[in-house]
């Protein structure tokens, strides 16, 4: 069987890193799989660029423009919706016409039209696509944040400057629908609150939907000496560490708002706590904070296990999120971990047994849960619990099992999982 992975990044973003650990997981588990991207930053012989730099970037900035015109010269939400009007084609190469599945990823920005998503559905091909956000069954938003007129076709997008009935959330709307219908696609949604919003929508009907979480390496993301980490790294060793990391750790979606508040609110105990920032902009975030605090700068995938291991805690406040790829890393490093009740989080975190779900946007509450886990928790039965959450829902070879299922079903099967979930 031979598996062709479609992602816009090999690595560059939290869906890219998902869709690479799953080709990683399908090889050592003996499956032919290749990976197709548009942007390809690591050096697996593996992962194969498509397209040239020019026509790439022309393809990126060519959709913008026209979200840019349609939206009345706003950049408002540039970034927070999608139109595949363009991208590049990958139904000509070798390594599409060898594959017996194609599965879809984060496919935005360039990488996948609509025109060649229906082309690769047109194929006969089996079609697998893994949700990392809303765009698959919405018209052009990534998240609807409460909007819920993606159930009925979209139209009146509040991200658009000039919403109507036909605006151009109901025109992408309605192309998705053409090139979805009378074709088979097998849509997996990362978390069961994705799953639950897929549901809704007309574009998934008629189609298997199922739930497979992102698989992570444990031997990787493992439980080290916290001491010796935290020598290594010239960490001090008094102190109760809480880590915030995010690829733009200054982004107000990952809820730096609410973590300046919290830590305001803990400003007495800076005697005993530091917190370390791991992202882009980090600085930013770091002059904030009441609390002492050290920018790490943008970390590595390779250097993040570490870090987890040389933390206390890992807090989490992002307002939109599926099914966080860092919340999963610190959990099997044996990190509790800390965030707000929203997407995918409550299903990691179980709250009091191996971390805490903090009300959404409550600073006050965010505070509460990082006191409660420093201070008053059984520390060590948190940190043994939220281990083992990862290796028995979320171990590579597990969540490999899952899909294997799903690449050898048969139609029957299929419709059989969808009903079942």
């Amino acid at each position: 069987m031979n598996i062709l992975i479609i992602s816009t990044s090999d690595t560059g973003g939290g869906a890219a890193i998902a869709a690479y650990r799953l080709m990683s997981a399908l090889k050592s588990e003996g499956e032919n799989v290749k990976m197709v991207v548009r942007e390809k930053l690591s050096d697996n012989p593996d992962v194969i660029p498509v397209g040239n730099r020019y026509k790439n970037r022309w393809n990126f900035y060519h959709e913008r423009g026209v979200i840019f015109l349609h939206n009345l010269f706003s950049r408002d939400n540039l970034f927070d919706i999608s139109i595949a009007n363009t991208g590049v084609s990958i139904t000509e190469m070798e390594e599409y016409k060898k594959a017996d599945i194609i599965h879809l990823h984060w496919i935005n920005q360039g990488m996948l039209s609509i025109r060649e998503i229906e082309k690769i559905l047109k194929s006969g091909k089996k079609v697998v696509w893994t949700l990392h956000d809303m765009w698959p069954f919405t018209g052009i938003c990534h998240h609807a944040a409460g909007c819920d007129h993606y159930e009925n076709g979209c139209g009146h997008c509040p991200y658009l400057k000039s919403p109507s009935h036909n605006d151009l959330s109901r025109s992408i709307f309605r192309r998705k629908e053409s090139a979805y219908d009378g074709r088979e696609i097998t849509f997996v949604a990362c978390s069961n609150w994705l799953k639950e919003l897929a549901k809704k929508s007309p574009l998934t009907r008629n189609h298997p939907l199922v739930s497979i979480p992102n698989p992570i390496d444990t031997e990787t993301y493992r439980p080290m000496d916290r001491k010796e980490i935290r020598r290594k790294l010239g960490l001090p060793l008094d102190r109760k560490i809480i880590l915030f990391a995010a690829v733009k750790a200054a982004d107000k979606r990952k809820g730096t708002d609410y973590l300046v508040e919290a830590a305001r609110l803990m400003a007495q105990r800076s005697d005993d706590l530091l917190f370390l920032i791991a992202g882009k902009r980090g600085e930013e975030v770091e002059q904030q904070l009441s609390l002492p605090a050290k920018s790490m700068g943008y970390l590595s995938p390779q250097q993040m296990p570490e870090l987890y291991n040389a933390s206390d805690l890992f807090v989490t406040p992002s307002l939109q999120e599926n099914l966080p790829n860092t919340i999963m890393e610190a959990m099997s490093c044996g990190t509790p971990c800390l965030g707000f009740s929203i997407g995918g989080i409550p299903e990691m975190i179980d709250h009091r047994l191996n971390g805490y779900v903090a009300e959404y946007k409550n600073a006050q509450d965010l505070a509460e849960g990082m006191i409660w886990i420093l201070f008053k928790a059984d520390y060590e039965a948190l940190s043994v619990q939220a281990r083992k959450k990862v290796l028995e829902k979320y171990a590579q070879e597990k969540v490999i099992q899952q899909y294997r299922a799903i690449y050898d079903a048969g139609a029957g099967c299929k419709i059989q999982l969808h009903e079942g979930e």
